[in-house]
Order: C-alpha cells, then sequence, then structure tokens
C-alpha cells in the first residue's frame, strides 16, 4: 500500500532507452480504481503525458520504471473523465470530505492505494495544521466511491 505524496516527483524512466521521460505529477482515478499517472514530460514543449497503470513495469523508490515511451499518451482533460488529486477541475486534494451521516471528516491531502491492483483503499485527511501536530493525519478506509462535488467529496464509511 502506498500514498501518491510519496511518488510525486520521482522521475519516469523507459526501459527502452534509459531515458527519463519526466516527473510523476498527479495521480488519476475513477470510482475506487487508479487508472494511472500524469507525466510532467522533459523538454521545451512540456506537455502532460499519461501512463496507465498496466503499463508500469516498476514502482520503486527512486522512479517510476515504463518498458516504452510508446506506452504514454499526450494527455488531454476533455479526453478522461478521470479524476485526479491536484490538477484540473476534477481535483479532490483540498476539498472538505463528508461522511454519509452528515460528519464533517476534514480536508483531503492523500490517497492510499495498492499498486498491485490499483484500488484505492483509504484517503488521509487534515483538520489543519495545528491539528496535525497535536493529533496527526487520518486515514479514512473505505471501499465504495466518493460522490465528488464541487465543493465537498462524500464518503460512506459503513463498507
Amino acid at each position: 500500500m502506498r500514498t501518491f505524496s510519496v511518488l510525486n516527483g520521482l522521475p519516469v524512466i523507459s526501459l527502452t532507452g534509459g531515458k527519463e521521460i519526466g516527473k510523476v505529477i498527479d495521480l488519476l482515478f475513477h470510482k475506487t480504481h487508479v487508472e494511472g499517472f500524469l507525466i510532467d514530460q522533459n523538454g521545451w514543449l512540456n506537455r502532460h503525458l499519461f501512463v496507465p497503470l498496466e503499463n508500469i513495469h516498476a514502482i520503486g523508490h527512486d522512479a517510476l520504471i515504463i518498458d516504452d515511451v510508446k506506452e504514454l499518451s499526450t494527455f488531454d482533460k476533455k479526453q478522461f473523465p478521470f479524476y485526479s488529486l491536484h490538477n484540473g477541475t476534477k481535483k479532490i486534494v483540498g476539498k472538505t470530505l463528508m461522511s454519509t451521516e452528515g460528519e464533517k471528516l476534514g480536508l483531503v491531502e492523500d490517497v492510499y492505494f495498492n499498486e498491485n491492483l490499483g484500488n484505492i483503499v483509504g484517503y488521509e485527511v487534515t483538520d489543519g495544521l495545528i491539528a496535525d501536530l497535536k493529533e496527526g493525519k487520518r486515514v479514512l478506509k473505505s471501499t465504495t466511491p466518493l460522490t465528488v462535488g464541487e465543493e465537498v467529496l462524500v464518503i460512506d464509511l459503513n463498507c
């Protein structure tokens, strides 16, 4: 089980050429499944690329390894119906997380996911810096999809 914050900023390396393609900048998901990662491409054009989870050879402590650059596609937010952690209009980090019982749980900071299966297993939430220092951040586990609104996320903790 990993959090995205551990992967954020890791270099993406291609096995076929040993070349660094760019850096991991976001996680894209649908319901409770990680679809892949958004890569900030190196170079002048600096386009964002999408790598599907199934095309990742390995996720290590120091890099994300793909077999071939051909497995990447140019990221166009109109073509990808996925939610993200940090980028675009469908981002969830910083949004208020509410329970289905109407309890405010905090602000989403990160997600926990199984990199082998691709499923999201929990959400890290914060109540602010002072509360985090006193009590630490909380991890809320759920196997049901989030209800994602423009301002609020709703989670069912009874599942």
